[in-house]
């Protein structure tokens, strides 16, 4: 079983949305993304209104001159619950490696361009 690095800086750090999806509540450490601005998104799927209680959800996208920092969390999960991830997350989002201020390579789900 292969594990990954996964950084939220939204829903999926929220207990009973981790429970929903993956079956357990993640452990992670604080970290943060440079160079990314956030915004909202309204949420209309059913599924996702219903496990996280918000109409609105973060979303990034990166700043044209690269300031910006967003604060979050960065977990170290299973490839089958990065696929569970990708359900959950809604088509506004899509998923890229990236690097975190700590230095670690990761995952994270930023807006569609």
């Amino acid at each position: 079983m292969t594990e990954v690095l996964l950084f939220s800086y939204g829903t999926l750090q929220d207990p009973r949305v981790q429970e929903a999806n993956f079956g357990r509540r993640l452990e992670g450490s604080a970290d943060a993304l440079p160079g990314y601005a956030q915004t909202l998104v309204e949420i209309t799927d059913p599924e996702v209104l219903a496990e996280s209680g918000l109409t609105h959800h973060p979303i990034v996208r990166p700043t044209a001159d690269g300031s910006g920092r967003i604060d979050g969390t960065v977990f170290r999960i299973t490839d089958a619950e990065l696929r569970a991830a990708d359900d959950y997350e809604v088509d506004d989002y899509h998923r890229i490696r990236v690097t975190l201020e700590s230095g670690q390579d990761a995952w994270v789900y930023v807006a569609r361009s």
